[in-house]
């Protein structure tokens, strides 16, 4: 094998991706981790600071922080145990091993975790690839890629295989326990990792801990009420030595003199005042000089921090101890020590031959939403300054672990994209990394309405769409258990209320999102890709003539207007005016979409009013809402106190649901104020029985969310 000559090539590495196979709860698919691509490098490369941090999101116990411990245990090159395979995937090969199999002449699987390294060469000014060099093959090297395969299996096949015979002749005596002996079994084996190249080359005497240098900042790093002054501490001192090792240190040569002669005056204090003493009192119990004790002052500056370095924090003309921070505040200024630390251990002049990953782990804690939005918003920026007076090189890479909305919504807007998101979530008891990016979020809804410049206008627009609403409440699908969208603020406010108050629904985290109008459509490949159970609720929207919204109309100035009911015989060659039902149906015809069935795909739902009511068709969530309970009692008071005039007029005739769609067009200004009078006149209800009902077509809704979750059908 050859390998390309390093000389005169001027080289920067960093890591693209890390897939995790059997590892924990990963399997063989859908194991991939992305990280920041060298475009998002900054162009100084005297500061050469990823600018977007590497994002991993995802539930509790989704596999987040199973990535950060599988990158310790590779850099470490130790700590891997039975516990650490995945189960399912262990639980197959004590299937499999028979005596039959073993016996065989079929080559015998051992338990095996595969993990696969990508690092890309990129251009820079130094060379950095010393340690890389056993897995790079003979080529064009510029913006190449290069895959390090780590494999940790038994040491010695056979050995294991052995082991193996043994415990399967004896595995009728495990009896329950069976599972367990043989996690015991691979604890008691020697397992070593072993390297290898894209072309499944050995690869001997490599270790990722000469390559990659991880700093991994835990979630609630604070130990005791002086955490802060001992992390600075720990920074004043790396700087202390530093600076000592400068040839112009003649402040610190005089420092060391003072400390000198403080430790001379100290001892001779000791010795005059306590040793003398305390060598008088043993001397008569014991003879002899060796029974005599010397005390002496051991200052030193190290020692002179510890005990007098005193952190405080300035708050006006106050200065407040540590011990009167707010969590949020120390957790934060802990993680910001911490990365202080981890540079200040550079030192200047010189140039990090390794992949430097700075590894934060879950920074919201204790953090108020806002404190965590400027954190990531910041955190890059303030790397930087750390270094950009410093000649200082370090080629580093961010990564956040994190369930926080507020962190991913900061994210997304201040890069601007959706790039460098891992969303992990569990399928079937195994973790799925999605690694999301513009492209397959957005490119399919630009080739379906395709404009000016090639759709490149369109694309734009969606991208634009999607981010304005993640910064309000859709950053939150990425941590529901299931979602809800809808487009009014009536169904947004009550639907809230009837989830909250139904046992089927109310132990899962239901997030009910607000998208003001008919454009759900745009998160159709979201929804896809993130396999979480959605629904999308939104109004049919029949298209009505201006006098059949009782609005003058010019364009047939003969006919009366009026509020059409909309009934069967209206029905006939009318169209709808919902984009979003457009899309999913494929057409813009009312009656088709009402005589075909809900569109359902996979984990998604499209729900709109389909059924007829009291003999018409709604065109709203209201107007269903008004025909489905236009005899309840609370419903017709919240109809009295936000409209009382029209109220009045309609129900002393008795026609309230033949003036259902009137009454809908009313409260088209004061939908919020509607819901919130339902909602006040039903939770000051002592009777559940009054309580108004949902519209069918949302009920069939929840049906499908309650057995996408894994409940039991029942009647709503």
């Amino acid at each position: 094998m050859k390998f390309i000559c390093l000389k005169g090539v001027a080289k920067i590495m960093y890591m693209k991706s890390l897939s995790l196979e059997n590892f924990r709860k990963f399997r063989t698919l859908n194991n991939r981790i992305d990280f920041v691509d060298a475009k998002d490098y900054k162009e100084d490369e005297s500061i050469n600071i990823a600018p977007k941090a590497t994002l991993i999101i995802g539930k509790n116990n989704s596999g987040k922080t199973t990535v950060v411990e599988a990158l310790k245990k590779l850099v470490s090159n130790s700590g891997f145990r039975a516990a650490d395979f995945n189960f399912d995937y262990l639980r197959e090969l004590l299937d499999r091993y028979t005596l039959e199999y073993l016996d065989s002449d079929k080559a015998i699987e051992v338990p095996t975790q595969t993990f696969i390294v990508t690092i890309v060469i990129d251009n820079s000014k130094e060379d950095l690839l010393t340690n890389i060099v056993p897995f790079m093959a003979i080529g064009d090297v510029k913006d190449s890629e290069v895959q390090i395969i780590a494999k940790w299996a038994p040491k010695d096949a056979e050995v294991f295989i052995k082991s193996v015979r043994k415990f399967v002749l004896n595995a009728d005596s495990y009896k329950t326990q069976k599972f367990d002996r043989f996690l015991g079994l691979i604890d008691e084996n020697e397992f070593s990792l072993s390297y290898f190249n894209s072309n499944n080359e050995k690869r001997n005497g490599f270790s990722f801990k000469k390559l990659i240098e991880l700093e991994s900042i835990t979630a609630n790093n604070i130990i005791g009420e002086d955490c802060l002054s001992k992390a600075f501490s720990k920074i004043v001192d790396y700087r202390y030595k530093q600076l000592k090792s400068n040839q112009d240190n003649t402040g610190l040569d005089k420092l060391d003199e003072e400390i000198i002669s403080i430790n001379e005056k100290l001892t001779g204090h000791i010795e005059q005042e306590h040793a003398v003493s305390i060598n008088s009192s043993l001397g008569r119990m014991l003879a002899g000089e060796k029974c005599q004790v010397l005390l002496k002052s051991d200052l030193s500056f190290q020692t002179l921090l510890r005990s007098v370095l005193k952190y405080e924090y300035v708050e006006g003309d106050n200065h407040i101890p540590e011990q009167q921070f707010g969590l949020g505040y120390t957790n934060l200024m802990m993680i910001i020590a911490d990365i202080i630390t981890y540079m200040e251990k550079y030192p200047e002049n010189s140039f990090n031959s390794q992949i430097n990953l700075i590894s934060i782990e879950e920074p919201e804690t204790f953090m108020h939403p806002q404190m965590q939005e400027l954190f990531i918003k910041n955190v890059n920026e303030m790397i930087s300054s750390l270094l950009e007076n410093k000649n200082k090189h370090v080629n580093s890479q961010i990564i956040i672990t994190t369930h926080s909305p507020h962190i991913l919504n900061s994210k997304i807007h201040e890069g601007n994209t959706f790039n460098n998101i891992n969303y992990i979530t569990t399928q079937n008891n195994v973790a799925k990394s999605v690694c999301l990016n513009d492209r397959i979020l957005i490119n399919d809804i630009c080739n379906q309405t395709r404009r000016k410049n090639r759709g490149r206008w369109k694309k734009v627009q969606s991208l634009k769409f999607l981010k304005k609403h993640i910064k309000f409440k859709v950053s939150e699908l990425f941590f529901a258990d299931a979602v809800i969208f809808v487009e009014g603020i009536t169904e947004y406010t009550l639907l809230q209320y009837y989830l909250d108050t139904d046992e089927r629904y109310n132990k899962h985290y239901i997030s009910v999102i607000l998208i003001n109008g008919a454009h759900a459509k745009v998160y159709e490949k979201l929804i896809y890709i993130l396999g979480i159970p959605t629904l999308i609720i939104t109004d049919i929207d029949f298209k009505r003539e201006k006098f059949e919204k009782n609005e003058k109309d010019s364009k047939y100035p003969d006919k009366d207007l009026c509020y059409l009911q909309m009934d069967e015989r209206e029905l006939s060659g009318r169209s709808i005016t919902n984009n979003t039902l457009a899309h999913f149906y494929s057409t813009s015809n009312a009656k088709t979409i009402i005589d075909n069935e809900y569109k359902v795909m996979d984990y998604l739902m499209i729900l709109c009013q389909k059924q007829v009511i009291q003999g018409y068709y709604p065109t709203s969530f209201e107007e269903a809402f008004i025909l489905t309970n236009a005899d309840n009692e609370m419903m017709q008071e919240a109809l009295k106190k936000v409209k009382p005039d029209i109220f009045k007029e309609i129900i002393d005739d008795g026609r309230l649901i033949k003036n259902s769609y009137k009454f809908q067009k009313k409260l088209s200004d004061s939908k919020s104020e509607f819901a919130n009078e339902m909602l006040f006149e039903i939770l000051i209800s002592d009777d559940a029985a009054k309580i108004p009902e949902l519209p069918q077509y949302i009920k069939d809704g929840l049906r499908f969310l309650e057995e996408r979750l894994g409940g039991e059908k029942d009647e709503l």
